[in-house]
């Protein structure tokens, strides 16, 4: 028979970098937008449109495609820098570029039928909602006031001795 002497403890949640945080939700953005392009491939009608060489009222073109592109990058890149980018910049660049974004995820409304308006205002709605925690994350990152430096010493085991 075992008999436990260590009981565990309940499972500790430390707490979440913001950059992490926001590295997060700009990776699930730029996921959704692509599962949300890849899916309007199945609305009928829709690869005809691409194969007649229009995607909703514009003729693709290789301006149309690095539109295309850009969309995809910039949510890709802020996966990136906002791991790398120092406090103050990644804040103010989460915050702009957060904020410019918002108005073009709801542009994808605008090749919204009635047959899927539902689908659109579903993922749009949750475009926003990560948008929005973004925002959210970034403006209110928590500052905390540098701290002087203490004592100098060359013994770092002075603690230990005390």
């Amino acid at each position: 028979m075992t008999i436990r002497t260590h009981t565990p403890k309940l499972l500790d949640t430390p707490p979440v970098p913001v950059q992490a945080k926001l590295a997060a939700a700009w990776g699930t953005l730029a996921f959704l937008i692509l599962y949300i392009d890849y899916f309007h491939l199945y609305q009928p009608g829709a690869i005809d449109q691409i194969r007649g060489g229009e995607i909703f009222v514009f003729d693709i073109s290789g301006g149309l495609m690095s539109i295309f592109f850009v969309i995809i990058l910039i949510p890709g890149s802020m996966i990136l820098l906002s791991t790398t980018l120092p406090a103050q910049v990644n804040r103010a660049a989460n915050l702009v570029v957060a904020s410019l974004y918002t108005p073009l995820l709801v542009v994808n409304a605008a090749g919204a039928t009635w047959d899927y308006a539902f689908y659109y205002a579903l993922t749009i709605g949750i475009e926003l909602l990560i948008v929005a925690f973004i925002l959210r994350s970034a403006w209110t990152w928590h500052r905390t006031p540098a701290n002087a430096a203490g004592p100098v010493t060359t013994d770092l085991r002075q603690e230990l001795r005390s």
